[in-house]
């Protein structure tokens, strides 16, 4: 878990399926846990590297709808960047069950909100970082959702989701990512 939260966000989403069988795990997960350690093995030379220039905070979310059909719970996660590299991210089961993908989508692009408005914070508390910090634009894959939070309509199947979900203390610019 330290390598997944310290140094490796690109075996975050592998760790955090195999850490939730760590009572009782499987032939299956300790052939997934091989996998993961021979990914480290082989990939011990990557890095996170950072330049200097755009210094501009980006993040990017996605979510995967009921990834695991026994408990009906979504997974989701986001990374955030400076200068091309990370400086937070984050894979997790989400605490409450999402109706549909576009829900699930708003539950990963409320907690990457969170997290960047305490990013923004941070740097802002910076003193030598450039003032005012601009805008955190926030990544999204999920069209339905971007639509959503643009239109600002919630309908009788959404309209659930303004109360739990949509965070708007964060100036969030919605994007498609191709």
């Amino acid at each position: 878990m330290y390598i997944m939260n310290c140094t490796r966000p690109d075996i975050a989403y592998a760790v955090n399926k195999l850490s939730r069988f760590t009572s009782n795990p499987s032939k299956n997960h300790w052939k997934g846990l091989i996998r993961v350690l021979r990914y480290l093995k082989y990939t011990s030379n990557y890095g996170l590297h950072y330049m200097r220039y755009p210094a501009v905070l980006e993040g990017y979310s996605d979510a995967n709808w009921i990834s695991d059909s026994k408990d009906t719970k979504s997974t989701s996660g986001y990374v955030f960047t400076i200068g091309g590299g990370a400086v937070s991210w984050k894979s997790s089961k989400q605490t409450c069950i999402a109706r549909s993908t576009m829900e699930s989508e708003f539950i990963a692009l409320d907690k990457a909100g969170e997290e960047a408005e305490w990013l923004r914070n941070f740097l802002e508390d910076i003193p030598c970082w450039t003032k005012p910090v601009p805008a955190i634009m926030i990544h999204c894959d999920s069209q339905s959702a971007i639509e959503r939070a643009q239109s600002g309509m919630y309908n009788g199947k959404s309209r659930h989701i303004r109360r739990r979900q949509y965070h708007k203390t964060v100036d969030l610019k919605w994007n498609h990512i191709y």
